[in-house]
C-alpha cells in the first residue's frame, strides 16, 4: 500500500486539494479576514487551477506542479512533523534521505490526480487566526460532485506565508499522514530505514 495515500497530505498538501477525500458539501463559518493569508491563498489555488485545466503535457504539469509546491509549502516543517518523533532518532544521513524522498512523493502522488480535477474551481472565503497560523476557508467545486470545504493552514510566522496543513471535513491531512508513516513503522520494528526503502521504492515506480 502507498505510503503517501489519496487522503494524505503530504499534502500536505497540499496543496493538497488534489489529495483531500470527497467529504459532504460543508457550510463555511466566515471569520475575521486575514487579507495576506486570503491574496496568498488565492494566487496558489490559481496557479493549480490552471495547471490542472490546461492541456499541457503530464511532465510539463509536473514540473510546473513542483515549482508551485516548492514556493507555497512549507516542506521542511511538514516532512518533519509527518515523521514526528522518529525525525530525532534518524541520522543526519536518514533525515536528508527522507526529505528529498518526502518532497518527490508528494508531488508525484499529487500530479497523479491532476486529470480526477478538470474543471475544478475554487471559491475564496476569508481566514481565521488561529496561533501562529491563519485558516484560510475554500469551497471546491468538481464537475459532478457537491461543492466541498477545504481550510487552508497558513503558517505565517517565518516572514513569508507558507501553507502547513490543510483540514477537510474536520480532518487535519498532516495528523493522518504521520498517523500513516507511525503505523507502518511499527509494523517494521521502528526501522526508519525501512521506511525510506519503500518511500525510495514509492518514486522508482514513478519516474
Amino acid at each position: 500500500m502507498g505510503l503517501l495515500k489519496r487522503r494524505s497530505v503530504i499534502t500536505i498538501i497540499g496543496v493538497s486539494v488534489f489529495l483531500v477525500e470527497q467529504p459532504g458539501a460543508v457550510q463555511p463559518a466566515w471569520a475575521q479576514s486575514g487579507g495576506q493569508a486570503v491574496a496568498f491563498i488565492k494566487s496558489t489555488s490559481d496557479q493549480l487551477v490552471a495547471i490542472v485545466n490546461s492541456s499541457d503535457p503530464p511532465e510539463r504539469k509536473r514540473r510546473q506542479l513542483q515549482l508551485v509546491v516548492d514556493s507555497t509549502v512549507d516542506l521542511d516543517d511538514l516532512g518533519r512533523f509527518c515523521l514526528g518523533r522518529f525525525w530525532r532518532i534518524a541520522t543526519a544521513e536518514q533525515q536528508a534521505q527522507y526529505m528529498g524522498l518526502f518532497k518527490d512523493l508528494l508531488v508525484i502522488k499529487i500530479a497523479g490526480h491532476l486529470g480526477e480535477y478538470r474543471g475544478v474551481r475554487v471559491t475564496m472565503g476569508v481566514a481565521r487566526a488561529s496561533a501562529d497560523t491563519e485558516i484560510v476557508v475554500t469551497m471546491i467545486d468538481r464537475p459532478k460532485i457537491p461543492p466541498y470545504q477545504v481550510d487552508w493552514v497558513v503558517g505565517t510566522s517565518g516572514g513569508r506565508p507558507k501553507i502547513v496543513d490543510l483540514l477537510s471535513g474536520g480532518t487535519s491531512l498532516r495528523l493522518t499522514q504521520s498517523a500513516d508513516f507511525t503505523a507502518y513503522l511499527a509494523r517494521h520494528q521502528y526501522n526508519v530505514q525501512a521506511l525510506l526503502m519503500a518511500m525510495d521504492r514509492q518514486v522508482a515506480q514513478n519516474p
